[in-house]
């Protein structure tokens, strides 16, 4: 089996024909950065993006919430305080609001001015060949919101929304084929893993530190299943991890984390426009 047709069969089993992907290789296994290179740069922020696309990253993992007036932004906590110079929830604010905050100088003061993106504007930086893990901090009604934008800015065949149940049904009401990565993780790892096949998610995100289900993985591997795990980040954990079968690691230093990679020969993400 050639590289090409090998990669074709992966994606039907995503639900994804060629034409539907615009044409575009998406990486079997690799890393993802966890909201970007968060460990050098403001989490979920453009320059944190920007930076995991520059090392090479093959998944970026960032955050959606909605706001009080309904726009899709990128928050990890319910409230701003921890990451930015404001106080409240994100619920409670407006986007004018929200776009006021300084969303970098905490991390570092060479970040002042870094604002909060909204998901539109993120979606819009990021080339079309690195999967974008789309936590999903929220209910039927920001998986719906969210797949909507996906079709729109056309990344439905990169964009996969990692979602609850509620989020996932509500998302696939509005966009039947939107890629899911199921949430509603359970304490047995392999009935986890039975409910994603049953529900034909694409992706699966084991959580763990140290180890890994081998059985469940082998399961999620036959079935097409792309899996992502949260997270070992130490040198021994990413090796335990591929070794195992699992896809893509979760990491919050994607440079150190890139070393250890090309150990397996998977090299930095090239990317395409």
């Amino acid at each position: 089996m050639n590289q090409h047709f090998a990669l074709c069969t992966l994606l039907l089993s995503l639900g994804v024909t060629e034409p539907h992907a615009e044409n575009v290789a998406m990486p079997v296994r690799g890393l993802c950065a966890h909201r970007g290179a968060m460990s050098t740069f403001p989490e979920n922020t453009i320059p944190a993006f920007m930076e995991a696309v520059r090392i090479g990253a093959h998944m970026i993992e960032f955050d959606v919430q909605l706001t009080k007036d309904g726009a899709l932004v990128l928050m990890h906590d319910a409230s701003v305080d921890r990451t930015t110079n404001g106080k409240g929830r994100i619920a409670d604010l407006t986007l004018a609001e929200v776009k006021r905050l300084d969303a970098g100088e905490k991390m570092n003061k060479l970040f002042k001015g870094t604002r909060i993106p909204t998901f539109e504007e993120a979606l819009a930086v990021f080339p079309r060949n690195v999967w974008l893990n789309c936590h999903l901090k929220g209910g039927a009604a920001l998986g719906e919101a969210t797949a909507r934008v996906i079709v729109k800015a056309g990344r439905k065949h990169q964009a996969f929304l990692a979602a609850t149940a509620d989020a996932a049904k509500a998302a696939r009401a509005v966009v039947p084929d939107i890629l899911i990565c199921n949430m509603e993780r359970q304490g047995d790892s392999m009935a986890y893993a039975q409910e994603t096949i049953a529900m034909k998610a694409q992706f699966i995100q084991l959580l763990g530190k140290g180890e890994v289900p081998v059985e469940t993985v082998k399961l999620l591997n036959a079935a097409g299943v792309l899996v992502n795990y949260y997270h070992d980040d130490p040198p021994e954990g990413l090796r335990l991890q591929w070794r195992s079968g699992v896809n893509f690691p979760l990491v919050n230093d994607i440079a150190k984390a890139m070393n250890i990679a090309q150990e397996f020969g998977i090299e930095p993400l090239e990317q395409e426009p």
